[in-house]
């Protein structure tokens, strides 16, 4: 982490919570090395640090799901690409269902799963009893389980993202709070 302010940035963020830091470590990993974070205090000090850190790939959504499924991935390796503890854990997860109308949403999620090629179980309530044996299932129709989700600590995460975007350039900043921005005119979004 730095102290150094610099005097321009090709991209500068504010926020060093999960989401600035990812956006700082994926704008790296695509070959921007002059990226600067601005954090107001410290990394993870805002609602990143009270997340439930859950890792979870199916979304309502297409292209929901093939960033759930990214992100995962990336978590995945994290730790080995940067020597940083993540505590990330792939227990995966169970969703149930009560009447038929959520056992069919379920099994429509299941086959949209499977075409993202995550891995995915439709479950009766005898394996889920089997599996969880604490839960009550007498009014379980069925439910679904993804193998390959899991939770996280956000806060070791972060700084494993944020070590991996110092690895491919970025400048990170704490201490420093941003309290105006002033767009440069003329200038292009992208190259």
């Amino acid at each position: 982490m730095s102290d150094t302010l610099p005097s321009s940035a090709q991209v500068v963020i504010v926020g060093g919570g999960i989401v600035g830091i990812a956006t700082a470590f994926e704008l790296t990993k695509i070959g921007y090395t002059d990226v600067v974070l601005l954090e107001r205090k410290q990394l993870t000090c805002g609602t990143t640090w009270h997340a439930a850190g859950l890792v979870g790939q199916l979304r309502a959504t297409s292209n929901m799901t093939k960033i759930a499924k990214y992100t995962a991935e990336v978590f995945s390796g994290l730790e080995e690409l940067t020597g940083q503890a993540t505590g990330l854990k792939t227990k995966g997860s169970i969703s149930v269902a009560t009447d038929e109308g959520r056992l069919e949403e379920l099994k429509r999620g299941a086959s949209m799963a499977r075409v993202f090629g995550l891995e995915v179980e439709e479950v009766t309530p005898d394996w889920i009893k089997d599996k969880y044996p604490i839960m009550n299932t007498d009014d379980l129709l069925g439910g679904i389980f993804l193998p390959g989700d899991g939770q996280t600590n956000p806060i070791d995460t972060t700084l494993a993202l944020a070590k991996g975007a110092e690895m491919g350039g970025a400048q990170i900043i704490q201490g420093t709070k941003v309290t105006d921005i002033s767009p440069i005119s003329g200038l292009p979004l992208t190259e």
